[in-house]
């Protein structure tokens, strides 16, 4: 049985993976606690290569405090550039395929068509640098990989922004959302199954692709069905961005085109507000 290891087990997208892995009874899936799977510690890390010889490694570790990044840069750069060129390094030495996840930040965000995978990256925020500074170290240092770029991630584990809307929701009369940011919400229980997928096919269409759910929407409009499906009733206003000053500048489009993830990697992707109704019944 072939071994599958999970960096950032103990995340959001590490604990759907867990999940999702048990429901579909898919085995060989290794969580390492955190302090074995540092992955700024290439001499742990090498141990735990030699104990597991994987065939897969899934990293989902991440510096994502996205404004916190803009004073932390070194922090961000080791997290999100050097870990991943650690794990890369490994996964050449011992033929293991690596599924790096990455962002849509690495984009401006300042078109207004659907990003393709080959469209120019230039990130606008240090999250978003030192991803994309993740990405390019992959290539030269591993043949097997897959990319996969997702945007606006929630589901029942961890802090997100449903978890979060539903909170403030509860406890507020009103609540002032973005509505000139515009993206695509990833449910990560659908992401978690598109990377069980790629193991399970064994595919070797290796490269980046681009995962969220399908359509598009704003923060407002997605903090607007929050509370339609979930029946809480508080008043939305939508504001600009420039009303709701951050440190780290955020891509103002960031919808990414799934064509390539559906085509080369077979998978069927939920609209948005399907997904997002079935983690609200999940979250009761």
């Amino acid at each position: 049985m072939q071994t599958t290891l999970v960096f950032g087990a103990s995340g959001q997208l590490g604990q759907c993976l867990a999940h999702v892995a048990q429901a579909q009874n898919m085995r060989g899936l290794v969580f390492p606690p955190e302090a074995q799977a540092n992955i700024l510690d290439i001499n742990s890390l090498r141990a735990l290569f030699e104990h597991h010889h994987p065939a897969y490694v899934i990293n989902c570790a991440a510096y994502t405090a996205v404004d916190k990044a803009e004073d932390e840069v070194d922090l961000a750069r080791r997290v999100n550039r050097d870990g991943v060129e650690n794990l890369a390094r490994l996964c050449g030495e011992f033929n293991a395929t690596l599924i790096q996840i990455s962002t849509d930040f690495v984009f401006a965000g300042t078109g207004n068509q659907p990003l393709v995978e080959t469209d120019e990256a230039a990130p606008l925020s240090v999250y978003g640098l030192t991803k994309l500074e993740g990405e390019q170290v992959i290539p030269g240092l591993a043949s097997r990989y897959f990319i996969l770029r997702t945007s606006w991630l929630y589901s029942e584990f961890a802090g997100n922004f449903v978890k979060t809307m539903l909170k403030l929701g509860r406890e507020r009369d009103e609540l002032r959302i973005i509505w000139d940011q515009v993206g695509t919400p990833c449910y990560a229980i659908d992401l978690a199954g598109c990377i069980l997928h790629i193991i399970d096919s064994q595919s070797q269409a290796y490269g980046i692709y681009h995962y969220s759910n399908e359509g598009v929407t704003s923060w407002y409009d997605f903090a607007t069905a929050i509370f339609e499906l979930s029946n809480v009733l508080v008043k939305t206003v939508p504001i600009r961005t420039a009303e709701y000053p951050t440190k780290a500048t955020r891509p103002a489009y960031s919808v990414m085109d799934k064509s390539k993830v559906k085509r080369e990697l077979g998978v069927t992707i939920p609209h948005w507000r399907a997904s997002l109704r079935t983690c609200l019944e999940r979250l009761g």
